[in-house]
């Protein structure tokens, strides 16, 4: 996946700059490189998914439980 801008007429190297990080992030480019960055077994993919699922479901039920 690339990702390109092209200069604006009268833009400077720093808007340029911050227009194509912004770019970056958005298309989640960057998140996908961390991920990729080492590899993660398919049983350890799912065990994180899992508790990442209890977290989000225990947070839920103390906000809205009260």
């Amino acid at each position: 996946m690339a990702i390109k801008i092209t200069l604006r007429e009268r833009e400077s190297i720093q808007e340029a700059v911050r227009r194509f990080r912004k770019l970056v992030e958005r298309s989640g480019l960057k998140r996908e490189v961390r991920r990729r960055e080492h590899y993660e077994k398919p049983s350890e993919t799912k065990r994180c998914a899992r508790l990442r699922a209890e977290r989000r479901a225990r947070r839920n039920r103390l906000l809205l439980g009260g």
